[in-house]
């Protein structure tokens, strides 16, 4: 059974530390921004500085930790940040929907963030505006990939997300509730649904991970545990349907879903992402970076056989159990 529980709301009246990292942008703005801020963190104490020295001017902040070993929960309270402990049992919700289900957000407007991206002044107000409108419920907004210390400009890294929308029109898809520990706490592939228009911000997030590549690795491991799971269940009825004449995150995942039935899918994949978009021209960091994501491919369809495999055998322990049981009655 999922087994969640909230600690207390750490204080609010603290200030940040001066000893933390310093490189990230405040949000000059003169009122606060009437936004919600849910950022999902676990053992982020490196990254979360920078994501929350960035959101000076919203609303509210909630740091949805999941018992990090670090001190990111520290930290999330030094500047001021609601500080709300998870624990993942299996199933679903995951993190981020139990959050915007669960947490009493002062805001219609909710923005989901990641531990590792932060706001540009440009986007905070071009965010201030874009609540205003009556006339959308969700807004894609763009990523600047940086990796390795590169801002990565090519191979299709940087994409669009629906992370801002009013909390009573968005939820994310369910793509299995068959879920385990073994895989991310987290919403991994999973997008936000808005029942109502939607629309694209032109200013980015910056997405800055500065955690190690070995970090990055066990991450990854985890994701396509989650990936080689939903890949062997049937689809849902509250997923987001591959399509190629549909919206970013449907052309992506219908690219995905026809790699995957091709033979040697995760050297054509590295061949799409490294050659066909480009990504030679990011240099080694650019080189790394496909390279992971072809080896991630590699790793889904590892595990896909893995799994079907062991089914393969389940089904011959129980037919063979059955043959036995059916060869007792005829002698008895």
């Amino acid at each position: 059974m999922r087994s969640i529980r909230e600690v207390q709301t750490l204080p609010q009246t603290v200030e940040p530390s001066h000893s933390l990292e310093s490189s990230a942008l405040e949000l000059p703005l003169p009122t606060k921004l009437p936004v919600s801020v849910i950022v999902a963190a676990k053992n982020e104490a490196r990254n979360l500085p920078v994501c929350l020295r960035s959101l000076g001017g919203v609303g509210e902040i909630y740091v949805v930790d999941s018992k990090s070993r670090d001190e990111t929960a520290e930290i999330a309270s030094s500047f001021g940040a609601h500080v709300v402990q998870f624990e993942y049992g299996g199933g679903w919700p995951k993190k981020r929907q139990w959050a915007i289900d669960s947490l009493p957000l002062k805001y219609e407007w909710v923005l989901l963030l990641d531990a590792d991206e932060a706001l540009t002044p440009e986007l905070a107000s071009e965010i201030r505006s874009a609540v205003c409108n009556p006339g959308a419920d969700g807004y894609y907004i763009s990523l600047d990939m940086f990796f390795l210390g590169k801002h990565l400009r090519h191979s299709g890294a940087s994409f669009y997300k629906l992370c801002l929308f009013r909390r009573t029109k968005g939820r994310f898809e369910c793509r299995t509730k068959d879920q385990d520990t073994s895989m991310c706490d987290m919403e991994v592939h999973e997008h936000v649904m808005v029942s109502g228009k939607c629309a694209r911000l032109k200013n980015s997030l910056l997405h800055r991970n500065v955690e190690s590549l070995a970090r990055y690795i066990e991450k990854h491991n985890e994701y396509s545990n989650w990936e080689a799971r939903v890949w062997n269940t049937a689809e849902s009825t509250h997923e987001l349907r591959p399509a190629i004449w549909g919206s970013q995150a449907q052309r992506r995942r219908w690219l995905r879903r026809n790699f995957f039935r091709l033979p040697g899918s995760p050297v054509l994949f590295f061949f799409f992402k490294y050659i066909l978009r480009l990504g030679f021209l990011d240099g080694v960091p650019g080189l790394i970076y496909c390279g992971f994501q072809a080896v991630q491919f590699f790793h889904i369809k590892a595990k896909i056989y893995e799994t079907r495999l062991a089914s393969q055998q389940v089904r011959l322990s129980r037919l063979c159990e059955f043959s036995k049981a059916e060869d007792f009655h005829v002698r008895h």
